[in-house]
């Protein structure tokens, strides 16, 4: 999406970047990457697995950055961590500073008006002598700017089962109010959540990935 929308430069920044895995994918690439969050320890696994990229102690709704950048992406649905709507435009407004001309902003996002409480997302691992299980739900009460994100860890052994539970707040929107706030700062590409071929969104699915261009 960078070649085809963006100005062909290589300089990236990763925004809720965790322990850096998308770093990680886009230095191998070829990329500058670097990347920000809110939470330390995360920062410092990910200073290990990319120790030749900068990471910053950074909120994604208030952040600087020392040169334009010509990619930024968040992924994982982590936009969604913005405290709220006056968060989520301080955030896009800090974007759209940091992107030089032409500079593309990616990110997958999921529609509040189409979640399903019911549905739930599950993976499965094995690690030496246990099997994980990692599932995750979205739920909205249907009505407001809260959703969350419902998580659930179980870790099974021959001795016992372990199960962690845990509910992420987070803001919620739908597409058209988020068209909304990115038009001012953007042109703007909907396309579907594959990442196997690129789909233009077909207006009902409700998870996408938005592709911004800095006017």
């Amino acid at each position: 999406m960078h070649q085809l929308f963006g100005n062909s430069g290589r300089n990236h920044l990763d925004l809720a970047c965790g322990t850096g895995p998308h770093v990680r994918h886009f230095i191998d690439f070829g990329y500058q990457s670097q990347g920000l969050d809110i939470n330390q320890p995360m920062l410092d696994i990910a200073k290990t697995r990319c120790p030749e990229a900068h990471f910053t102690l950074q909120d994604m709704s208030d952040f600087k950055v020392s040169e334009p950048l010509d990619l930024i992406t968040c992924f994982l649905y982590s936009i969604h961590y913005n405290d709220g709507i006056e968060k989520l435009k301080a955030c896009f407004a800090s974007i759209y500073e940091a992107l030089a001309f032409d500079g593309v902003f990616c990110f997958n996002v999921v529609d509040k008006d189409k979640i399903n409480n019911k549905l739930f997302v599950r993976h499965t691992a094995s690690q030496e002598d246990s099997a994980l299980t990692f599932s995750s739900g979205w739920e909205y009460c249907g009505q407001g700017d809260k959703q969350s994100l419902r998580l659930c860890i179980e870790k099974s052994t021959s001795k016992d089962v372990q199960v962690w539970h845990d509910t992420h707040p987070m803001v919620a929107f739908n597409f058209n109010a988020l068209m909304i706030l990115l038009k001012p700062y953007f042109d703007v590409h909907v396309f579907e959540h594959d990442y196997e071929k690129l789909i233009p969104w077909d207006q009902t699915s409700g998870n996408a990935i938005f592709v911004c261009v800095k006017r």
